[in-house]
């Protein structure tokens, strides 16, 4: 596969796919977009906040970057979470070495941290800390399985609609809602209609938020179920 590494508007690395012709991170800023969709609206959400143990799915484990900072920031919040994120198309361990995370950071230990978080071995639980597990699955999502009821939180973070429809749909999407617990939520970047309708069609109830620099807005979907 033919994947450069690249720089963002942020001063943050990001990855460029010839093969989708799409980066891995928005060009605006791989660091901020991260932040603001999956940690800021995700991870630190309301609806996560009295939660002290928190299970995550991630579509798309990419360069590790949404990983590497919900590490830090369940430390800083006392969460302790339990981490499964897919990817069928691992990058290297020479490509993640040139990725400047760790340096930007302000965090000790982000080089060795995101170091295990790469190296840990795929299809295993790998305990990264007393906080923190990870469990790295070598499968594509129009393929996976979750154990029924499992996660509080979603991360849907696959290359655009427009690069990989099949990840887009309600096959994919499905068996994801029904993984997910009573209040789970789902980010995405993604605010395409058909998308919409699939997640409101499957159950979620759909709330538009502010997107991170360059992009108007994103979605945060709840697994809403009535009594």
């Amino acid at each position: 596969m033919d994947r450069k590494i690249v720089l963002t508007a942020d001063g943050s690395s990001s990855i460029f796919s010839e093969e989708v012709n799409q980066h891995y991170h928005s060009h605006f800023g791989a660091l901020q977009e991260s932040m603001h969709i999956f940690i800021e609206a995700g991870l630190c959400s309301a609806t996560l906040s009295p939660l002290q143990t928190i299970s995550i799915l991630e579509i798309g484990f990419g360069t590790g970057l949404n990983a590497l900072l919900t590490y830090f920031k369940s430390e800083n919040i006392c969460k302790t979470v339990y981490y499964e994120t897919l990817e069928l198309h691992p990058i290297s361990q020479q490509e993640a070495e040139q990725l400047n995370y760790p340096a930007i950071l302000p965090y000790l230990s982000a080089k060795e941290i995101f170091t295990r978080l790469h190296r840990a071995a795929w299809n295993t639980k790998e305990v990264v800390s007393e906080h923190f597990t990870l469990q790295k699955r070598l499968i594509s999502a129009t393929e996976a399985n979750y154990a029924p009821d499992a996660f509080d939180l979603v991360y849907f973070d696959a290359f655009s609609p427009e690069a990989q429809p099949a990840l887009w749909t309600k096959e994919v999407f499905e068996p994801i809602y029904n993984s997910m617990k009573k209040d789970a939520v789902l980010l995405t970047y993604c605010t395409k209609g058909s998308v919409k309708n699939t997640l409101k069609t499957l159950g979620f109830q759909i709330e538009k938020l502010p997107g991170p620099a360059g992009k108007r807005e994103i979605l945060r979907a709840k697994k809403y179920i009535h009594n």
